[in-house]
């Protein structure tokens, strides 16, 4: 089960690098321009660049302090992060009637809640 674990954060953690690095190497209006995020027409630049940074630094506690065998507690919290990340996208899509992205975040959501359940509990490091 541990691999399986691995395999979901590897999974997750470059799914929010990447997300994060757009969103902090792109304009906001250049993320608009690239379509499916609307959602940004709601939002500063800076808390654009906020969400990217809290993105990234997801991606990094969901691999580093595992790897390095240096608080390794600090993955589990990492993917509680990304729940409550994805609890806020979907908060923004749904008040903005964006339905079809929902199920993404879900999808997320609940890959980041199976590491949060596994690391804290039976497959803590």
């Amino acid at each position: 089960m541990n691999t399986a674990v691995w395999i979901a954060q590897s999974l997750l953690a470059v799914a929010m690098l990447g997300a994060g690095a757009m969103k902090l190497s792109k304009t906001k209006a250049q993320l608009q321009a690239a379509g499916g995020m609307d959602w940004v027409e709601d939002k500063t630049e800076g808390q654009i660049k906020g969400i990217g940074t809290l993105e990234v630094l997801a991606a990094i506690g969901l691999i580093v302090p595992a790897l390095l065998d240096l608080a390794p507690v600090l993955v589990a919290i990492a993917a509680v992060g990304v729940v409550l990340l994805m609890a806020g996208a979907i908060a923004t899509h749904v008040r903005r009637g964006e339905g079809q992205m929902v199920p993404v975040n879900l999808l997320i959501a609940a890959i980041a809640a199976f590491i949060a359940i596994m690391r804290f509990g039976p497959e803590a490091f």
